[in-house]
C-alpha cells in the first residue's frame, strides 16, 4: 500500500476527487489498459497522446476510438474475456488502439514479433488457435500461405474495413461493455527460424508497481514532457515506457520502424526529452548528426549490452543522460544503471530495482562477490510470479562488493580452452578498451589440441593497429588463455534488427 501511495502521489492523484474517480472507473469497467485514460482525464483531453508517420491523436481521440473499437470487436467477433487476440504490428497508432481495445475486453494479447519467418508463423498458428488476428497489409502473405483460417482484421487500408476506417467513422455504442480486467500479455521471443519460446505476464496493478516506481524515480520520467519509442512496442522493454508515460498523461512519439535519419529529425522536431534505444540505435544517431539529440535528458537503453566506448561518446557529446536498462522478458526489468554508475564503471548493468531479487549462482550454491555465476531472478511481477520460481536467465555475470552487477555473457557462449572456461564478453570488454577499437567481437573455433581456442574480430577507428601490436597490448591486460590465437581486421560487426552481435554470421565473415 506504500508502495501504490507513492506512485499514485508522483502522477498527482491523490485527491479524494480522483481517487473517487479512479475507484469508480475499476468498478464500472475492470483493471484494463483503459484504466489510464482515467489517469490522464485530468491533464487536459485536447493534449497531444501519440504521434505516428500518419497522425496525431490526442487523449480524448485515443480514449474515444479505443471505446469504439472495442464495441467492434465484441460485436463483430465476439471477442470476450479468455479469448486471444494476436497483433502482427510495426509501431503505430492502430496497434496501440487494438492492444488497449482488446484489453478492455478481457482477452489475452499475444504481440508477435514482426521479423517472424513463414516457418515460425507456421508452427505458431498450429499451436495457438488465435480468435482474431490483427495485421498489417504487409503480412498478408505471411498469413495466406499458412494454415491460419480464423478472423482477421488489417490495422491500415485504403479500401478494406480497418482499425483506421473505422477512427475516421461515426461512432454508434450498441448497449454497455460488462467490465473486464485484463487477461495475459504474452510476448513471443526467440529467433525468426526457430520455434519462439512464449512469456506470459498477467498485469496486477500491485505487482508492477516496483518497476514502474523504478522508472519514475531513477529515469525522472515524471519530469518529461516527449518521449520517442524507437525500439518495438512488442519487446517488453518498449510497452513499458509507452504505458509509463500514457499513465503519466505525456507525449509519446513511435515510427513503425527505425531509420537514423527520421530518428534524429523526429528528436529534433518534437523536441523529444526521452528515448528508448538498443544500444546500436544511439551509436547510429550519435554518427548520424548528434546536434539533433541534444534536446534529449534521458537515453534509456537496453536489450543488448551496452559498450563502454558508447558510454563515453554519449557523455561527452551529451552530458549524464544515459541509462542502461536490463531485464529479460520472462523477469522483466530487473536492473537500472543511472549516469552516476555508469560513471563509477561503464560497463555496470547497475543496481537492483526495490522488490525483486537477483542472485549470482554457480553449481547450484550462490557465490560470493566477484565470483562469476548465471543471474536468477524473482520477482511478483515475472511470468513465474505466482509459482514464486527462480528463473534461470541463461546470462552469466558477477556482482562487486558495493552492489553493482555486471554481464560477462551468455552461458551458450561459453569457451572452453584447454580446460579453461572463458567468457567471450570478458575479452571483449578488454579488446574495446583500446583506444583504436571502435568495436570487438571473439568466438571459438574448434583445436586439435585445446578444444577451442579464441578468434576476435576487430573493427577499428583506422587502421594504424596492427595484428602484433593489439597482441602485445592484451597481454598486459588478459591471461594467457584469455589471449585471442587469430585476430581478424573486419569494416563492421554483424548486428540484429535489435542490435544484438549476430555471432552465427561471423563464422561466415
Amino acid at each position: 500500500m506504500v508502495k501504490l501511495l507513492k506512485v499514485l502521489s508522483q502522477l498527482q492523484f491523490l485527491s479524494p476527487s480522483n481517487l473517487g474517480r479512479l475507484f469508480v472507473a475499476i468498478r464500472q469497467n475492470g483493471i484494463n489498459l483503459m484504466l489510464l485514460f482515467t489517469l490522464t482525464e485530468r491533464a487536459g483531453s485536447q493534449k497531444t497522446a501519440l504521434v505516428d508517420s500518419r497522425e496525431t491523436v490526442t487523449y480524448l481521440e485515443l480514449k474515444s476510438r479505443c471505446e469504439h473499437l472495442a464495441y467492434h470487436f465484441a460485436n463483430q467477433y465476439g471477442v470476450k474475456k479468455g479469448q486471444k487476440v494476436a497483433f502482427l504490428c510495426h509501431n503505430h497508432s492502430s496497434f496501440v488502439q487494438g492492444m488497449f481495445a482488446a484489453s478492455r475486453l478481457g482477452a489475452d494479447i499475444y504481440m508477435l514479433h514482426s521479423s517472424m519467418s513463414q516457418l515460425q508463423f507456421n508452427r505458431l498458428v498450429e499451436e495457438q488457435p488465435f480468435d482474431l488476428l490483427i495485421y498489417d497489409d504487409e503480412f498478408e502473405n505471411l498469413i495466406e500461405n499458412s494454415s491460419y483460417e480464423r478472423s482477421t482484421f488489417v490495422s491500415y487500408h485504403e479500401e478494406k474495413v480497418s482499425i483506421n476506417s473505422l477512427s475516421d467513422s461515426k461512432r454508434h455504442k450498441k448497449g454497455k461493455l460488462p467490465a473486464a480486467s485484463s487477461g495475459k500479455i504474452v510476448l513471443l521471443t526467440g529467433g525468426t527460424t526457430g520455434k519462439p519460446k512464449q512469456v506470459t505476464h498477467k498485469p496486477s496493478l500491485f505487482h508492477f508497481l516496483a518497476p514502474f516506481a523504478a522508472l519514475m524515480n531513477r529515469l525522472q520520467l515524471p519530469s518529461f514532457n516527449t518521449a520517442y519509442i524507437a525500439t518495438p512496442i512488442y519487446h517488453g522493454y518498449g510497452i513499458a515506457i509507452l504505458l509509463s508515460f500514457l499513465a503519466l498523461g505525456k507525449q509519446v512519439v513511435i515510427q513503425e520502424s527505425f531509420d537514423v535519419q527520421r530518428a534524429c529529425d523526429l528528436i529534433r522536431r518534437h523536441k523529444v526529452e526521452v528515448v528508448t534505444v538498443v544500444p546500436l540505435m544511439i551509436h547510429k544517431m550519435l554518427r548520424h548528426d548528434p546536434t539533433s539529440l541534444h534536446s534529449l535528458a534521458c537515453i534509456a537503453s537496453g536489450g543488448a549490452k551496452l559498450h563502454p566506448v558508447l558510454v563515453r561518446e554519449v557523455h561527452n557529446e551529451l552530458g549524464s543522460v544515459l541509462y542502461n536498462l536490463y531485464g529479460t522478458s520472462e523477469a522483466g526489468l530487473n536492473l537500472i544503471a543511472t549516469p552516476e554508475d555508469l560513471h563509477y564503471d561503464a560497463n555496470t548493468l547497475g543496481r537492483r530495482i526495490p522488490g525483486g531479487d537477483l542472485k549470482v549462482v554457480k553449481d547450484g550454491a550462490e557465490v560470493e562477490p566477484g565470483a562469476i555465476g548465471e543471474f536468477c531472478i524473482r520477482n511478483k511481477w515475472s511470468m513465474q510470479s505466482r509459482k514464486n520460481r527462480w528463473i534461470q536467465t541463461g546470462d552469466v555475470g558477477y556482482r562487486d562488493e558495493n552492489g553493482y552487477y555486471f554481464l560477462c555473457g551468455r552461458i551458450d557462449d561459453l569457451i572452453i580452452s584447454a580446460g579453461n572456461n572463458i567468457y567471450p564478453g570478458e575479452v571483449e570488454t578488454v579488446l574495446r578498451d583500446h583506444p583504436n577499437v571502435e568495436d570487438a567481437a571473439v568466438v571459438g573455433i574448434e583445436d586439435v589440441y585445446a578444444g577451442h581456442i579464441l578468434k576476435a574480430y576487430v573493427q577499428l577507428y583506422d587502421e594504424k593497429l596492427t595484428e602484433e601490436e593489439l597482441v602485445s597490448w592484451l597481454r598486459e591486460r588478459l591471461t594467457t588463455y584469455q589471449l585471442p590465437r587469430e585476430i581478424v581486421f573486419v569494416d563492421e560487426l554483424p548486428y540484429t534488427a535489435v542490435g544484438k552481435l549476430d555471432r552465427k554470421r561471423l563464422e561466415w565473415m
